[in-house]
Parts: structure tokens; sequence; C-alpha cells
């Protein structure tokens, strides 16, 4: 064997070599799809019995016409050759050598995938009621079915009370209406999902009350509502926390009762008079929004000017009056009530 011959029967070797992998690495690429894997496709073709998705790998599978009625009508309606789908595979090769793929199980699957990424992260959720039993309300998140038990319900729907009449006539009122939820409980193997309206609107009050803490600067000025009164002052609802007027911060005059001043559900502008960020606790003033009445006393009164006015208050030291047409009270010292000797202020007024 010459030199050339054995150089052309190496390279022939080369080449088998080379064709062999290559050949291996196409057999050890090839994807078999397994039952209950979830794939992406494309439709390649769409007759009456039957849709032929492309799902890759040179792999093909077939949507038969019993799952193409699990479909919504508008969905089915909607499908077009060249559509991007996912497919749920049923059967990974049937007694024809078919795959077999679903694709209404696809997005339940991949609903319940999604529930569960929103149960561990403890998500807050936007969902609509759809309907209602004897227990509470039902909730689709996509193609999966959620229960909302009544106890989980946000009294809010009843006037803030618990409910006095039929739960059912309560409860079909609502159906419709769109709510914040959390999920509480799921179990995929008892297809179980169990959420909570006060879960979530509670979850929300506080990362509310947490940012809005973290905004709030002592000394501006923020609007808000007014949520309860009680003897000591009302509560404001700044927008996620409640911050307290207290009884002396309602006016410049003297107030007795945060009736007098303020009534559940008005609307008000407060000045921040401090921020507890540890104790999560806000302090809020509406005098100070308000000119002191002893800003304008110079421009009202002058030492020696005859004044009328209302006994206030009295004290050993003296009587408190406030003087007609202002908020300015004034002490008559008890040397000043007589030219008799006077031992307490009630002998004169």
């Amino acid at each position: 064997m010459d030199l050339s011959t054995s150089s052309v029967l190496l390279a022939e070797q080369k080449i088998d070599r080379q064709g062999m992998e290559a050949l291996l690495d196409g057999v050890y690429d090839y994807w078999g799809p397994q039952q209950g894997d979830i794939v992406q496709g494309h439709i390649m073709r769409i007759t009456s019995t039957e849709v032929l998705v492309d799902i890759g790998s040179k792999a093909e599978g077939i949507v038969t016409g019993r799952e193409l009625q699990r479909l919504e009508p508008e969905v089915l309606e909607g499908l077009q050759v060249g559509d991007e789908v996912l497919a749920y595979v049923l059967t990974p090769e049937d007694k024809e050598g078919n795959i077999l793929l679903s694709l209404s199980r696809a997005q339940l699957e991949r609903d319940w995938q999604l529930a569960e990424t929103r149960f561990q992260r403890e998500e807050i959720l936007e969902a609509t009621l759809t309907g209602f039993n004897k227990g509470g309300l039902l909730v689709h998140l996509g193609k999966v079915r959620g229960f909302l038990p009544a106890s989980q319900i946000d009294r809010s729907h009843w006037g803030g009370k618990a409910p006095n009449q039929d739960l059912e006539d309560l409860l079909a009122k609502v159906v419709g209406q769109q709510v914040q939820l959390k999920i509480i409980e799921l179990d995929r193997g008892r297809n179980r999902l169990i959420l909570s309206e006060r879960a979530a609107l509670s979850q929300y009050r506080r990362e509310q009350k947490e940012r809005l803490l973290a905004q709030l600067q002592e000394g501006e000025t923020r609007h808000g509502v007014v949520t309860n009164l009680c003897d000591f002052g009302a509560f404001v609802d700044l927008g996620g926390a409640d911050g307290l007027v207290h009884l002396s911060e309602l006016s410049w005059n003297r107030v007795s009762s945060p009736q007098d001043v303020l009534e559940v559900g008005q609307e008000v502008d407060v000045y921040v008079l401090n921020v507890d960020r540890e104790r999560g606790r806000i302090g809020l003033s509406l005098k100070r929004l308000q000119p002191g009445p002893w800003s304008q006393v110079e421009e009202m009164y002058e030492v020696g000017q005859l004044v009328e006015g209302q006994v206030t208050n009295l004290a050993k030291f003296g009587a408190f009056v406030r003087l007609d047409g202002s908020d300015i009270e004034g002490l008559i010292h008890v040397s000043e009530l007589s030219e008799e000797r006077v031992s307490h202020p009630s002998e004169v007024v």
C-alpha cells in the first residue's frame, strides 16, 4: 500500500467516526415526552376531529376530538395554525404510536402551579367571586376552583357586623365582585384550594402601614379619613395606617368630646406631630393647621381695654375667662376678683 492509499483510508475512517458520533449525538439528544409533562408547541394542522401540534425535537402530538370538546367554545374557535400553545402529555405513545395531548389539562396544571407559587410566596391576589353555596363563596383562579369560607369573608360586606339575616341571601349579593384574597390552604391531591379575604386584607394593611411609616415625616400635612372616635381623641386613616389626633390637638378651643368636632367618615387634613416607627404609632393634629388664637391677640386687644367674656373654669388661684368674639382665654387672678379678700373664686364668679 502506497502513501496516498493509506491517507485515503485514514480520511475515510475519520469521516466514518465523525458520522457515527453525529448519529449518536442525535440519538441521545432526542427528547421523549413523559406522561404529565407540559410542553410548548405550535399548531400545524386543524381538522374537525383533531389538532396536530409540533412539540419540538422532531415530535408531533395530537389533540383528539374528545379533548377539543373540553375547551371553552371561544377558545376552540380562536385556535389558528401557527399558534403557540401549551399542551399536557396524556399518553407518550398510543397503539398507533401517536403522542396524545390535552390543551385544557395543560391550562389546569399551569394554573395549579401558579396557585402553588402564590401560596408559597404568601401573595395577595385579586379574583372575582363566581358563585356561592351554603358554606361560602366560589372563586376561580383560571381553571382551578377555590373556596372562600363564610368565616373568611371580610365583614365590610355586611356593614362591619356579623350577618344577622339569611347567609345565602348575603352571599348571593356579593357574587360578581372583585376582591383581594390570600391562599391559606392548598392540597393538589385532594383538589382543595381554600382562600381568605380577611387574611389578605390584614396582610395588605400591615404592608401598607410599614410602607407609610417609612415614608411619613414629622411636620408634613396628610389627607385622611376619620375611622373612629373615642373619649381621648379621633383615629384618622392616612391610607394604610391610622394615626391618633389627641383630644388636646383637635382644636385651639376647649373640646370636651371628639364628636363636637368630627364625625366618622369625614375627610380631613392633618398635621403629622410625631412618628414612632418601632411601636407603629402616629401622632396627628388638627389645630396645628389652623391659626392659633394667640397669633392675633395683639391685633384684637390692648392693655387697658374693657372687654366682656364668659367664665370657663375656676381654680384656687383664679378664674379663666374666654373673651367674647375670640378663642382666647385669660386668667383673672384671685387678687383681681374683688377689692375684698377672696379665699376662692367661687365666692365671686
